[in-house]
Order: C-alpha cells, then structure tokens, then sequence
C-alpha cells in the first residue's frame, strides 16, 4: 500500500473504532438508553464486549500481516487498534465504578457546581469500602482488573519515544503481555456470566486460532534456526 494512503486509512479506522462510543452517545442523547430495563447492565456488557473484540482485532494484525509482505502496511495499525482497545476497557471500568459501585454521581456534579473540586473525591471515598470489598470478593473482578492494568502498562508504553528509551528487546517482551491481557478478559468474560452460558465461546475460540497461529510461527522460527547450513567450497 503506498505510504501516502497510510493517513487516510487512519482515518477510517478511527471512525470505524469510534462507531460504538458514538451509538452510546446518540442512544443517550435520544433517551433510548435511559429506557432500556437495564441501562447500567447494557453499558456493562456493551463495553466490555468492544473492548474484547477490539483487543481480538489488533493481535490478528501480526499474524494476518505475515500471510504477504504486501501486507506489511497492517503494522503501522497496531498501536492505534490497541489503545481503542484500551479505550473501551476503561470505559468498561468507569462504569462500574460510576454507576454500578453506588458512586453518587449527581451529588459529585453538584458539588462541582457549586465550586466545591473535592466533593467527586469524596464520593469515591464513600464506595471504595465496598468497591475494594467487591474486588477481593469476586475473583471475575480480580482477572478483569488484572487485564485492564496491562493494558495500561502497554498503552503507556506505546509511543516510539518510550521504545526507545525501553530498548527493543524490553519492549517487545513487556508488549508480549498483551496475549497474557487477553487471556485475562476472556477468563473475566466466563467468569461473569451465569452457569449455563455458553456466549463467551466466540471470542474464546478466536483467542485460541491468535494463540495457536503465533506458537506455529514461533515453532517455524525454531526450526529454521536450528537447521544446519550446508556451504558449497
């Protein structure tokens, strides 16, 4: 793909990334999000299903861009996908700590309207006992918190500018953690729903073709190295 069409179809992948925070957006403008029976469950699993599938998409870049060298181009996309990713997971987080943890929105707004900066702190001091309770409680919590605080080590670590300064080999090991990320919020995703259900085996059985397309590479990788050279005189 000729490097001047990169910009361009950055552009669409970020439109196309955006496309399910903007129909949450339109859902509460229009008030069909206040109507649904659950809006605190919807956003939940909306959120998290985007933050899944978004993380599926940017490790299938590495193993779909080694099927050609033509494809070579799909790696200047990886980071982008990967913080929409990240993006997601955060609004996943948010939401159970705004509105499902009991968080007292509206007395936070007031008090800031009132010119009182600290009122939103304090509300968060409110629920943490029981935010921190739920936390050492639920063990789907536990993974899903684990899963979003490496997606965070590798967002904050993702300018060029970081690689750097990390060195390469550095960063391409702490970077590896994204396969650890993933794993994380699928076993979050199974251990949240009820006994019986059987949704999560989707994004399972793609993680598992990710995993299996990377440890058949890795194994090629081996064998090609440990294959003796035979130099003719």
């Amino acid at each position: 793909m000729p490097s001047k069409a990169i910009p361009w179809l950055k552009v669409l992948v970020h439109g196309l990334c955006l496309l399910p925070f903007m129909k949450l957006v339109m859902m509460y403008r229009a008030g069909t999000l206040v109507a649904l029976a659950d809006p605190v469950q919807f956003l939940t699993h909306f959120t998290g299903d985007w933050a899944l599938w978004i993380l599926l998409l940017d490790l299938a870049i590495t193993p779909v861009r080694r099927l050609s060298p033509k494809l070579a181009w799909l790696i200047r996309l990886r980071r982008m996908v990967g913080l929409y990713s990240f993006f997601y997971a955060t609004l996943h987080l948010l939401v159970y700590v705004f509105l499902f943890s009991g968080y007292d929105v509206p007395s936070a707004m007031d008090g800031l309207k009132a010119g009182h900066w600290g009122e939103p702190f304090h509300q968060l001091a409110l629920v943490w006992p029981s935010m921190w309770d739920d936390v050492l409680k639920r063990r789907f919590i536990q993974v899903g918190l684990l899963a979003w605080v490496l997606l965070l080590a590798l967002a904050v670590t993702s300018p060029q500018r970081v690689l750097r300064w990390m060195g390469g080999k550095r960063w391409q090991k702490l970077h590896r953690m994204v396969y650890v990320a993933a794993f994380a919020a699928v076993v979050h995703f199974w251990w949240l729903v009820k006994a019986g259900v059987r949704e999560p085996w989707k994004v399972t059985a793609v993680l598992a073709v990710l995993l299996l397309a990377r440890l058949l590479w890795w194994a090629r990788q081996r064998r090609k190295k440990a294959a003796p050279v035979f130099r003719t005189a």
